[in-house]
């Protein structure tokens, strides 16, 4: 099943091109990591999936429902804010910075949203926060409060959050560049763990080694444009693209 599809998507900020005619097809239980130097558009058009940044142009499936449809800055599709809000709750996205409640513990930052959001009961909110938390190793930090935690664990209730609306596709946003670096490891296991049970992911990450590891498919991007998708073993030990192979040698 395609879980996102995107025809012929571009966005443009003024008279910059941020986005330049992005096709691509993402499958039910992918993982699909996004490289590139800084400014190539990545960052973009993961939240334009996700409908935290307009496009001017193209298409936006997720799971079948059309969520999105430009012609040259010119809206052709008129969804309710509930239909729309439907279908945005298929899609989980944990970002760059945590931005997690400071006046809740770990545990009710994870309980709200299911209770307002999806009606939840607070047994059922508070059940499933646990279950969550326990996933992701901070089982024993529920009633720890934000600014008591390391980066890295942080990030990591930041993903249980993000799973508590039971999303079917989870987006991340460089989850670990704000980290230091010895507390990276920890939030990539929990990506990992999430990738082999079967999630749809799509990563925009500096991390190589996780890519390589454990993604299906990397896309790699430059100007807007997608210009290379292969599987790891082709992006990363049989580049096509001249810019790819700069690209790889300069911070592998």
């Amino acid at each position: 099943m395609e879980m996102i599809s995107t025809e012929h998507v571009s966005a443009s900020f003024g008279k910059l091109d941020v986005l330049k005619d992005i096709s691509v097809k993402i499958n039910e239980g992918e993982v699909v990591c996004i490289i590139g130097p800084s400014g190539a558009g990545k960052s973009t058009f993961l939240r334009a999936l996700n409908h935290l940044e307009h496009i001017t142009h193209g298409k936006i499936f997720v799971m079948g429902k059309l969520l999105t449809w430009y012609e040259n800055g010119v809206g052709k599709l008129h969804l309710t804010s509930k239909d729309r809000r439907a279908i945005l709750l298929d899609m989980g996205m944990v970002f760059q910075k945590f931005n997690l409640f400071p006046h809740k513990t770990v545990l009710e930052n994870t309980m709200i949203a299911p209770m307002h959001v999806l009606g939840k009961s607070e047994e059922e909110a508070r059940k499933r926060g646990i279950e969550l938390l326990k996933l992701v190793g901070l089982g024993e930090k529920i009633n720890e409060y934000p600014n008591r935690l390391s980066g890295g664990q942080q990030q990591r209730v930041a993903i249980a959050r993000a799973l508590a609306m039971d999303p079917k596709i989870m987006l991340f946003d460089e989850p670990t560049s704000a980290l230091d670096p010895e507390l990276v490891g920890e939030v990539l296991s929990v990506m990992k763990s999430l990738a082999e049970a079967g999630m749809t992911m799509v990563v925009v990450t500096h991390e190589m080694g996780f890519a390589r590891e454990v993604a299906n498919r990397v896309l790699f991007m430059e100007k807007g444009v997608i210009v290379e998708d292969g599987s790891p073993e082709q992006i990363f030990q049989q580049p096509k693209n001249d810019r790819l192979k700069q690209f790889l040698n300069a911070i592998l």
